[in-house]
């Protein structure tokens, strides 16, 4: 699909943010590992958290949706043996957790995905399940999906690079309880504290018992199981940003509801990064309101908040003076090389745009309508509808379809605040 843009001048009006996906698949893995019926209210329904609901329902969970809601009956400790391979389609965090989930339970099964998916690293985390008691082999060798993993966690020492992501932690945290052992981890380069304590707040509501320090250690007690529960998905900050970013470069008055400021997501720093660069954004009664004015260039550590590179490199091209998006190398292993394509992107259109190794220089730059290639990826395509919205002319931006990998209905969501999207279908 492509998505047309013309010129935006404002932007008015209020929206409801969709659901966390993060949270969304974590509270379908362990509703699924536990025994009798989970209640998940509004849930986001995204290509990411179907992919990681077919993959339990493959393990045997009875799941079934009823509105807005997801009804899910768990296998506990009688999983089924998938009969397929389990696809993951384009969810990175899908794959990890689910691959700590097969370890946990001591399933045989292939994971696999798309392309992009095919490019993702996981190597890391195949080192410690492999060294915890699994066999985790590559199709290619290379260590990306496909691959197999067999075998069952045993507990005991293990270190883990979490470089080049948070959810190679999560993965750990979540399946070691299974483990007939205790198991000690020990984290090195931790990245995306936020998603890591994400995780730990799912176990600390599970009960599950464990000890740490900080982010480079944690003890979790073997032979432990997981129970049913019923809870409200907050609502999604990565989300959020992209509407948030639009009314704050456009001068804008939106008010956006259903957000947390209290949920542990770390993409809730967008409120922070935005105030900071001059937006106006206040809590009401009814939500988070912000009116746009011109932005100011700042120097942002965004190790916490990869997520939030594309659309911030956007909006460094419209503040004044200078912006470094800095420490972030994790983005350049997300569905695409982030740091790599936002700067390609933004260039077709006159961006003065530099590459670092972890991160990028941009300076207020005159936008100017393209042909974009949105390479498959929600966030990038999202980030450079907002770009298209700034220019005098028409830019056109391919793979549109990727936004419903978490914001299903983002352009229709965008139109109703005035936002003069058109997607085209492609002929080929």
């Amino acid at each position: 699909m492509l998505l047309k843009i013309t010129k935006t001048e404002k932007l008015n009006g209020e929206i409801t943010i969709p659901a966390s996906k993060s949270h969304t698949i974590r509270a379908v893995i362990i509703a699924a590992l536990a025994e009798g019926c989970s209640t998940l209210e509004n849930p986001l329904f995204s290509e990411d958290t179907r992919a990681a609901i077919h993959a339990c329902e493959s393990l045997g969970a009875k799941i079934r949706q009823q509105d807005r809601t997801l009804i899910i009956d768990g296998f506990g400790r009688s999983p089924h043996q998938p009969e397929t391979v389990l696809d993951m389609h384009n969810s990175g965090t899908s794959t990890n957790l689910v691959m700590g989930l097969l370890a946990g339970l001591g399933m045989t099964a292939g994971i696999t995905g798309d392309a992009s998916l095919q490019t993702r690293p996981v190597k890391s985390l195949a080192i410690a399940l492999n060294s915890l008691g699994c066999t985790v082999t590559f199709e290619k060798n290379n260590g990306c999906p496909p691959l197999t993993l067999s075998g069952k966690l045993t507990g005991g020492k293990v270190t883990v690079d979490a470089a080049k992501s948070s959810q190679y932690v999560s993965s750990l945290l979540l399946a070691c309880p299974l483990a007939e052992k205790d198991t000690e981890i020990l984290v090195q380069n931790p990245t995306e504290l936020p998603y890591i304590e994400m995780t730990v707040n799912w176990l600390k509501a599970q009960n599950i018992r464990y000890e740490r320090d900080g982010y480079n250690y944690f003890k979790i007690f073997g032979n432990q199981k997981f129970s049913p529960f019923q809870k409200t998905i907050p609502a999604d900050w990565s989300s959020a940003a992209f509407p948030l970013g639009a009314a704050a470069v456009t001068g804008s008055d939106v008010l956006v509801k259903g957000l947390d400021l209290d949920d542990v997501q770390g993409d809730k720093a967008i409120v922070e990064y935005l105030t900071d660069m001059g937006a106006d954004i206040r809590v009401e009664q009814n939500g988070i309101r912000i009116r746009g004015s011109e932005l100011e260039g700042k120097t942002l550590d965004i190790n916490a908040t990869p997520d939030a590179l594309p659309v911030l490199s956007v909006i460094g091209c419209l503040a004044r003076d200078e912006t470094r998006l800095v420490n972030v190398a994790q983005a350049r292993v997300k569905e695409t090389d982030r740091i790599r394509v936002m700067a390609k992107e933004l260039q077709k259109m006159g961006a003065h745009i530099e590459e670092l190794a972890d991160g990028l220089i941009i300076k207020k730059s005159r936008l100017r309508a393209a042909a974009l290639n949105g390479h498959h990826d929600h966030r990038v395509v999202m980030a450079l509808s907002i770009a298209g919205m700034k220019t005098g002319g028409e830019t056109v931006i391919d793979t549109a379809e990727a936004v419903s990998v978490t914001y299903p209905d983002y352009i229709n969501t965008m139109s109703q605040l005035g936002a003069k999207f058109t997607l085209i279908k492609e002929v080929n």
